[in-house]
């Protein structure tokens, strides 16, 4: 069981990173790139567009790798989930799991800590963290509740859970930012997306995945 648990999240986990982190290349990484030049200051200089080009090359296998390894971590996630839950995993049953984690860990904490450019204002570091990870264990909580259970009382409790933490979001110290504000819009937005993709895209293969291994073993 651990076995095929382990071979089923890297197999869709390194599928699913590939295709986000090829998907990443030409969303955000280019408004990331455009945001560093509003933070930075500009000096044009012989020998910079050779150093540039090393560091984007750097950036994006690096950014690549990271990719993959948060999508084995999704797709392990959501395996784990469905197993301890007693649910059946199927690409489909997978998939709406992956859109459920999304929403606890992306959507909901986006509310109160959207994705961030360069250069634009942020709170402290550990009051950020301590927020976002209550914020996701707390709608992921939630949304089980409403989901999962049929009493009236642990649903309403359910929608408590969601809507407490963005009581006690954290607001930046100042509205600073260089940044521009449509660049920033579309970052977040961008950002949304892609983690949407990654949740599902690896939830489904690794639904797929399960299934196949799971015929292999019964025919052996």
């Amino acid at each position: 069981m651990i076995a095929r648990i382990l071979t089923t999240g890297l197999i869709a986990g390194l599928v699913a990173g590939l295709a986000v982190a090829a998907l990443q290349h030409f969303t955000t990484t280019p408004l990331i790139l455009a945001a560093e030049v509003y933070e930075a200051a500009q000096h044009a200089h012989d020998g910079a567009d050779a150093g540039a080009a090393f560091s984007g090359l750097s950036r994006t296998a690096a950014t690549s790798a990271a990719t993959i390894a948060v999508s084995i971590g999704y797709a392990l996630i959501l395996l784990a989930a469905m197993l301890l839950s007693g649910d059946a995993i199927a690409p489909r049953r997978a998939a709406l799991w992956g859109a459920c984690a999304f929403a606890a860990t992306g959507l909901a904490t986006s509310l109160g800590l959207a994705p961030q450019l360069p250069g634009m204002a942020e709170t402290e570091l550990a009051a950020r963290q301590i927020w976002w990870l209550a914020t996701a264990l707390s709608t992921g909580a939630g949304l089980f509740a409403l989901l999962r259970l049929d009493s009236t009382t642990a649903k309403i409790v359910g929608v408590a859970l969601i809507a407490l933490p963005h009581f006690f979001a954290p607001q930046p110290a100042t509205p600073e930012s260089t940044a521009p504000a449509e660049l920033a819009a579309r970052f977040a937005a961008a950002s949304l997306a892609i983690q949407a993709i990654s949740w599902a895209l690896a939830g489904a293969l690794a639904g797929l995945i399960w299934r196949l291994l799971s015929r292999e073993k019964e025919a052996s």
